[in-house]
């Protein structure tokens, strides 16, 4: 396999198995852990742009995407859990987690198990690890963000992005949005948006890179300042310029630049 061949990849998780894009190559895997309501296809253009014999591996979560047919639980532990199944199949000695907003907390609960060859993380829009502001009304508010492509239409428009996405790529979240089973879109709002993990991340180890958007509604610079920074003595804080959540899809050019930097420190 050329170190530019990406190729489709099944990874067997408890009850089933995930669906991956892999791309082998040199220094530290990549693994990509995306948002609620995302799939695998939300980091393509950062991908697209990563160094071209950067390995890395994007997979759907159970319950999106291609994965969606994989049962529950679609807890926190459960995702870490599946992250854990894909490096270990990978068999790569070692590997730095990029996860973005849900997929950011998935990726701070593994890190804090601390896993061998673990070398960095980097929290894209990342949910804090403890709640900050989620009351019961927003959390209805959310497990309904994506009940009908008009309501998905809405949360991009209202919540997600700051105006940035072209028509392919706002079809192509409606399709994502839609395409998550009933029990994978409830599980965010209803447990893990208000899930508190915060007790374990103090014992994340290893350089943690934190990109927030500029303009993000869900997840702001100064919320993150203050509600994860503190809680993680690796961590450093970035500010994208000119995105809202959906900075994979806004500002690929800015993430994977930082990305590559980041892993070129390492």
């Amino acid at each position: 396999m050329t170190s530019q061949h990406v190729v489709g990849r099944f990874f067997d998780v408890q009850g089933g198995r995930v669906h991956a894009h892999v791309r082998e190559g040199d220094g530290p895997a990549l693994i990509f852990l995306h948002y609620w309501g995302g799939s695998r296809r939300t980091w393509v253009p950062v991908l697209e742009r990563l160094a071209p014999g950067q390995g890395f591996v994007a997979y759907d979560h159970r319950g999106w995407g291609d994965s969606a047919g994989v049962p529950g639980p679609h807890d926190l532990e459960q995702l870490a859990d599946d992250a854990q199944r894909v490096i270990d199949a990978l068999g790569c000695s070692r590997h730095v987690l990029v996860g973005h907003s849900m997929g950011g907390k998935v990726a701070q609960m593994l890190a804090a198990r601390r896993p061998e060859g673990l070398t960095g993380v980097v929290l894209v829009a990342p949910a804090p690890p403890a709640p900050a502001g989620v009351t019961e009304q927003v959390q209805e508010a959310v497990s309904h963000a994506y009940d009908n492509e008009e309501a998905v239409l809405r949360s991009i428009d209202l919540m997600l992005t700051h105006g940035g996405l072209s028509p392919e790529l706002r079809r192509q979240v409606v399709e994502d949005s839609l395409r998550g089973d009933d029990q994978a879109r409830l599980a965010w709002p209803r447990r893990g948006l208000v899930q508190d993990v915060s007790a374990g991340i103090g014992a994340i180890d290893v350089p943690v890179l934190v990109l927030a958007g500029s303009h993000d509604k869900v997840d702001p610079p100064a919320v993150l300042a203050d509600h994860l920074l503190p809680l993680i003595p690796t961590a450093s804080l970035t500010v994208l310029e000119d995105t809202g959540h959906l900075s994979p899809l806004e500002v690929p050019d800015q993430v994977a630049t930082h990305i590559g930097a980041f892993v070129a420190r390492l």
